[in-house]
């Protein structure tokens, strides 16, 4: 595992009862770098997701947080090391009664002890730095869905986490607002330092945002490839993984890379 991983992952297996979705699952997520989880539809990315962000217990296997096991540690613990993530669901889950400003000012009402004016002040920079000045006081109905997807991120942000979890942040949108979301990952990453955890299967999002991936097949219920996706497209061999990669004629800006360095696929294997 490398010395800077922020999350890494030990023979985990995810389970409903009898039934084994994924098995084995052993992967390291390091600090400040963008981590796709991708694969075909059922293959258990989401639920993958749910177990990162402690909403499922691990069947068997450890998923620890700087070093800490989370399911080993007191439950007073597990909260302080949940309340370091953020969360972007798939559908912005903003509450259509509340303005842009009151839904990310909600967590802050919650475990914070800020004034409300200070709230309010946060509240709009979040929003700012997601590209929404100027839009507080609007409804989650007056806004497109894009822009829906950019104010959940920024209720994701209220408490500065240092990580970052989307599920599908760009399902539903069109190409432009999907590219214009997957830049406003990177800035995030490049500017906060954030480490930013994604479930996605858009091949054009994979090959803009991950430093790293992990790819789950349902078919054989355990991950048969890690590495940098465009290092992947590179050089797997196996048909499954080389397949989603290329489905549709999709490729990346250039044509498949090999690593050149940190960052950049360097630590990669296929199954």
């Amino acid at each position: 595992m490398e010395n800077d991983a922020h999350i890494v992952v030990d023979n985990l297996t995810m389970a409903y009862g009898d039934f084994v979705l994924q098995r084995d699952l052993t992967f390291a997520v390091r600090r400040g770098e963008i981590f796709v989880i991708m694969g075909g539809s059922g293959c258990g990315k989401s639920t993958l997701l749910k177990h990162l962000i402690g909403l499922r217990r691990p069947a068997r296997g450890t998923i620890s947080f700087n070093g800490r096991d989370y399911w080993q540690a007191e439950e007073r613990d597990r909260e302080r090391i949940t309340r370091t993530f953020g969360v972007l669901y798939q559908g912005g889950a903003l509450w259509s009664s509340l303005t842009l400003a009151e839904n990310v000012a909600l967590p802050l009402e919650e475990y914070t002890e800020l004034t409300a004016p200070r709230i309010r002040k946060l509240a709009a920079l979040k929003l700012a730095l997601v590209g929404l000045k100027g839009f507080e006081d609007y409804y989650p109905a007056q806004i497109s869905g894009g822009m829906a997807k950019r104010a959940g991120l920024a209720r994701a942000m209220a408490l500065d986490p240092e990580i970052l979890f989307f599920d599908e942040p760009s399902a539903g949108l069109d190409p432009i607002s999907s590219r214009l979301l997957d830049d406003l990952l990177l800035q995030l990453r490049d500017s906060l330092g954030a480490t930013i955890v994604v479930v996605t299967h858009e091949l054009a999002s994979i090959f803009a945002i991950a430093d790293n991936a992990v790819f789950l097949d349902a078919a054989a219920k355990t991950m048969i490839a890690l590495g940098n996706p465009k290092t992947l497209l590179a050089e797997a061999t196996n048909p499954v993984v080389r397949n989603f990669l290329t489905r549709g004629g999709s490729m990346p800006p250039g044509g498949p890379t090999p690593p050149s360095g940190a960052g950049d696929g360097k630590h990669h294997k296929t199954i």
